[in-house]
């Protein structure tokens, strides 16, 4: 999750925290390029590493089974990806092909230009709100569907779950997905290490400056990110939309959001081993960062989610509904087999499966 850190200066930190309605100099000039002219945006993306941990091309799969009206698929990209995008694309076809069914990915643009962008710009419920109504306007999802992410394209659907779900989600497969959200930033870190002094140092200058309130509306990314630090703060319980989703605040709890997840009849969570891109990978299952410090991240079970049941986690857990997998390398790397198998194994129910050609 490549944020503002790259975006932001000591200086437009400082401006921000003298004057919370004004954005800092970078971010701002950031929203002017987005309101202006977004392909400079577009073009400072694809200087980044971002573009190499977007998803890659698959093989179209070659099912011998006997399929039995498997229901739509909606596919959710990461960011700096896109559903206008070749590996998107592949995905979503090969999945259709895969099931026998209807697939489709769903952008929050109209345009890969567009669609890359929002990944970014376009705040986190926002999206959703976008991504709602796409779903909701194509007749071949009515019925519910079958939901498959990518980074935070994960996000996107679980903000779907619990604030709208209907059409209902069916079965949920997040890879490498930021469901519980970010505790730092790539390359910073080292899975199964503690953080060093430069990745908290990083972390505590964007902890204040992720739950202003302008922030919360304009940066994704800001939108998932929880700092362990400042879980408690008024800040966050008021401004993070995470914290919202997680019904964290206890004078501001949204049963919607529980009933809506406890709909969902099976999520298949996915963590890769190596991930450089989420810190904790344990937030790929569930789990997060303890409140109060970076320690050693805490399983799905002994967080205060599942504990206090506070969405629902525990209700889902002990329906039988919470199913964990692992890919042994980094960010987005999986091969065609390990995809078409989970597709098979949480969209189709076969757990005896063929061997998988592509």
């Amino acid at each position: 999750m490549k944020l503002a850190p790259l975006l932001l200066t000591a200086g437009g930190l400082c401006a921000l925290a003298a004057n919370p309605t004004e954005l800092p100099t970078n971010l701002k000039i950031l929203k002017d390029l987005f309101d202006n002219s977004p392909e400079d945006i577009l073009a400072h993306i694809e200087a980044t590493p971002l573009k190499a941990k977007i998803v890659r091309e698959v093989e179209m799969s070659t099912s011998s089974m006997s399929l039995d009206s498997a229901l739509p698929t909606v596919t959710g990209h990461g960011m700096g990806d896109s559903c206008f995008e070749p590996g998107m694309k592949s995905i979503t076809k090969g999945i259709g092909s895969r099931t026998g069914s209807y697939a489709v990915c769903i952008p929050t643009g109209n345009n890969i230009l567009s669609d890359t962008i929002n990944g970014f710009l376009m705040p986190m419920d926002k999206s959703i709100d976008v991504f709602a109504a796409k779903i909701r306007a194509d007749p071949k999802l009515a019925g519910g569907f079958n939901a498959i992410g990518f980074s935070q394209g994960n996000s996107l659907i679980r903000g779907y779950i619990h604030r709208y779900n209907d059409p209902p989600v069916n079965t949920f497969i997040s890879v490498h997905g930021t469901v519980m959200g970010v505790a730092a930033f790539p390359q910073c870190f080292q899975q199964g290490k503690p953080l060093g002094l430069i990745c908290k140092a990083l972390a505590e200058v964007l902890g204040d400056l992720a739950y202003n309130g302008l922030v919360q509306n304009i940066l994704f990314q800001a939108d998932y990110y929880r700092d362990p630090k400042r879980t408690n703060s008024q800040a966050y319980l008021k401004h993070s939309q995470i914290a919202r989703w997680n019904n964290e605040d206890s004078t501001n709890v949204n049963a919607t959001y529980t009933a809506n997840f406890g709909k969902v009849k099976k999520f298949a969570m996915v963590k890769a081993l190596k991930d450089s891109m989420v810190f904790p990978n344990q937030c790929e299952h569930w789990g997060s960062e303890p409140d109060g410090s970076f320690g050693e991240p805490l399983t799905m079970n002994e967080t205060k989610f599942y504990k206090q049941n506070l969405f629902g986690l525990k209700d889902a857990d002990a329906a039988g509904k919470i199913f964990y997998e692992t890919t042994p390398g980094d960010h987005l790397q999986f091969s065609d087999k390990e995809l078409y198998g989970w597709v098979d194994k949480y969209f189709l129910g076969k757990t005896d499966a063929p061997e998988i050609q592509v």
